[in-house]
């Protein structure tokens, strides 16, 4: 893995941009081993690590845009059956898709926030908020948010373990599996846990 990310991170920062677009539109690499390795790799103070949280932020939120276009041009049904067609292979159950677009149309600004912390959510439900035509600023203003927190959380997470010598590709497993844990763990509490996070599932019901 960290052989064609070196020679695209030649190119510096428009590599990495170009690398954290690219993730936004196919996540391969997923967010989580990129992040860790531009953390462990490309950041060898704390002012390039704001630089990268600021280019990384930047392509991440353009390749969301990107997404909000595609499903502003092709509308709700077409969007629909797309990720009906394709989601499987993204790693992204149409059901998913479907409830989260529905919690959009009561609630976009807030699911626009937390789906940025959902991994493959945060890159294809974009579709939605367009196909939905919902008001561009606020989705903005919460996808900027929401991707500036998870790139930061990572990117940091990385820069702290350099020099650590454990190995990128290792470290970004462990976390990916890690995030896939908390992330199911949060879906059983919205569905079986106490009041206050079954009110939380009401209001994205």
């Amino acid at each position: 893995m960290t052989g064609p990310l070196s020679a695209i991170l030649g190119f510096g920062l428009f590599g990495v941009f170009c690398l954290a677009f690219t993730e936004k539109i196919l996540p391969i690499p997923p967010s989580h081993v990129l992040l860790l390795f531009l953390g462990m790799t490309a950041a060898p103070n704390g002012a390039t690590l704001l630089v990268l949280l600021a280019v990384t932020t930047l392509a991440s939120f353009a390749g969301c845009l990107v997404w909000y276009g595609v499903g502003r041009r092709i509308g709700f049904d077409r969007a629909d059956r797309l990720i009906e067609r394709v989601g499987r292979y993204l790693l992204l159950r149409p059901a998913t898709y479907r409830k989260l677009g529905k919690a959009y149309r009561r609630n976009h600004v807030r699911v626009s926030l937390l789906a940025q912390f959902i991994p493959t959510v945060r890159n294809y439900l974009p579709i939605a908020a367009g196909a939905l035509c919902l008001p561009a600023l606020p989705f903005a203003t919460a996808t900027l948010l929401g991707a500036t927190i998870w790139n930061a959380g990572f990117l940091l997470t990385g820069y702290l373990l350099r020099g650590s010598g454990q190995d990128s590709f290792t470290v970004g497993l462990r976390i990916i599996v890690i995030v896939v844990a908390l992330e199911a763990a949060f879906m059983l509490a919205l569905r079986y846990g106490p009041a206050w996070l079954r009110r939380i599932r009401l209001a994205l019901a």
